[in-house]
């Protein structure tokens, strides 16, 4: 099989699971964050960067690749592990969410999705067959399957009409996928914020006996406790012996609540994203360089991080870099979240191997000041 997922350790206190996922470029040890190389490239860092802060699984975007350099390029330079010099596992999604938040730019049928690239309006047409066979040509270790992914709010008809075109599209997809000894492909549950559609969603989908399964249509707008709500009705629903991924979310509060219902899997662009804007998640909250309180403030971003940027570098200087429009803030920054988020998901396991989840959840939120 190209993938196996190895339970280890349920958390006495809550349905957080230590676990491991083995694919053919490396097992990947969970609860995991993924750092997202949308371009086959994590902004600003390189793949020995990613290695020195134990990145052990990256995603990329099948959409933008697809569109530029084009998938083909990619195969004729060995497939995408090659291309970008990444030996580890990597997660291409599905190209649906960028393809749906097109809007204007989209038209959905049953067939697939017709679209405008946001590149230069040329037209194309993405379905569950053309998703798979980009990413079975990129080479990932893991493939989504090609769904629908409701806006929020939607009412409950289009809902479910979206819930149940994303099955018929997972069987597609299932029926499309060839490399099967190298690829594993999961299957997403989707129903938006209605209960009921997600169990419908997730026994249909379950049903199709994907090696993973990821929970998509949420972080889309909503509040945190109504994604925390259907997250605590969905997870039960899903196989215990099989990941499970919770797609787009990746702020340090959501990945503790996502890990304490039973999530293994995590992705977002959040910590490069605010790191090129100027901020910084630290062990006592953000802190916003440009800010003019620190010209002159020389210790360190986060006193309890043993980072290169937090080792090498002060506040001060950092400042300096983001007001001169200096590329090399933009790369520790972008440097420093990404280490504290693989260093939280660390902390995360540990607390679970511990049976103490809730109290690291306690001691950090307060540090936090969340």
């Amino acid at each position: 099989m190209a993938l196996t997922y190895e339970l280890i350790k349920e958390c006495k206190q809550t349905g957080a699971r230590l676990g491991k996922i083995h694919t053919k470029h490396g097992s990947i040890e969970t609860p995991i964050f993924m750092p997202v190389g949308t371009q086959a490239t994590v902004k600003t860092m390189t793949p020995e960067e990613l290695k020195e802060i134990n990145a052990q699984i990256i995603l990329s975007n099948t959409y933008h690749l697809y569109l530029r350099p084009g998938h083909e390029i990619i195969k004729k330079a060995g497939g995408l592990h090659e291309f970008m010099n990444w030996d580890r596992p990597i997660l291409t999604d599905s190209g649906g969410f960028q393809v749906f938040s097109l809007n204007e730019l989209r038209k959905i049928t049953e067939e697939g999705v017709e679209f405008r690239s946001h590149l230069d309006g040329s037209k194309h047409f993405l379905s569950p067959e053309k998703a798979v066979e980009i990413q079975n040509t990129l080479g990932s270790d893991i493939i989504m399957a090609f769904d629908e992914c409701a806006p929020y709010p939607a009412d409950r008809e289009y809902v479910k009409n979206s819930l149940e075109r994303t099955t018929r599209w997972a069987k597609r997809c299932k029926t499309a996928h060839k490399n099967t000894e190298n690829q594993s492909l999961f299957g997403i549950i989707q129903g938006g914020m209605y209960k009921d559609l997600r169990q419908q969603s997730a026994e249909e989908i379950i049903e199709l006996d994907f090696p993973g399964y990821a929970i998509g249509g949420l972080s889309v707008g909503e509040p945190k406790p109504l994604m925390y709500e259907i997250l605590e009705h969905t997870v039960p629903l899903m196989p215990k012996l099989k990941p499970r991924y919770l797609m787009g979310v990746g702020s340090p509060d959501a990945l503790i609540e996502g890990a304490i219902r039973g999530i293994d899997m995590f992705d977002c662009v959040h910590g490069t994203r605010i790191a090129r804007n100027g901020t910084a998640m630290t062990t006592y909250g953000r802190v916003v360089i440009k800010n003019a309180k620190y010209a002159e403030d020389f210790t360190s971003l986060d006193p309890e991080c043993d980072c290169y940027t937090c080792k090498n570098y002060s506040r001060a200087y950092i400042r300096h870099l983001f007001k001169a429009n200096e590329i090399l803030g933009l790369r520790l920054l972008s440097y420093h979240n990404l280490y504290f988020l693989l260093k939280l998901m660390e902390n995360i396991r540990e607390a679970i191997k511990n049976d103490s989840l809730l109290d690291y959840k306690k001691t950090f939120f307060e540090k936090y000041g969340l």
